[in-house]
C-alpha cells in the first residue's frame, strides 16, 4: 500500500476524473486505475489538460504517460506543487 496523499491535491484530482470522463463519482477511487475505468491515451491527454488548469501547473509528457492510476496522477501534482513552491 502506497503512502498517504494529501486529501485536498487528492480530491481536486479525483474531480478533474470524474468531470472529464462523466463518471459517477463513486466509482472513482485514489486506487482506481485508468484501465478500470476504461480511460485510454486520448482521455488521459483531456484529464491532464484539466489537472493542468485545475492546479495552474505544466504536466511534463513523460510525467503524463506514466501515470497508470488515480494515485499516480495526484502523487505527481504534489511533486510538481512543491517544485513549483520552491
Amino acid at each position: 500500500m502506497a503512502g498517504p496523499v494529501n486529501a485536498e491535491i487528492a480530491a481536486r484530482v479525483l474531480g478533474c476524473v470524474v468531470n472529464t470522463q462523466h463518471l459517477e463519482p463513486g466509482r472513482v477511487t485514489i486506487d482506481s486505475t485508468f484501465q478500470e475505468l476504461g480511460i485510454d491515451s486520448l482521455a488521459g491527454i483531456n484529464i491532464v489538460f484539466a489537472i493542468e488548469n485545475e492546479f495552474n501547473i505544466s504536466v511534463p509528457d513523460d510525467a503524463a504517460q506514466q501515470a497508470r492510476t488515480v494515485r499516480d496522477l495526484v502523487e505527481g501534482v504534489e511533486k510538481l506543487l512543491v517544485e513549483q513552491a520552491r
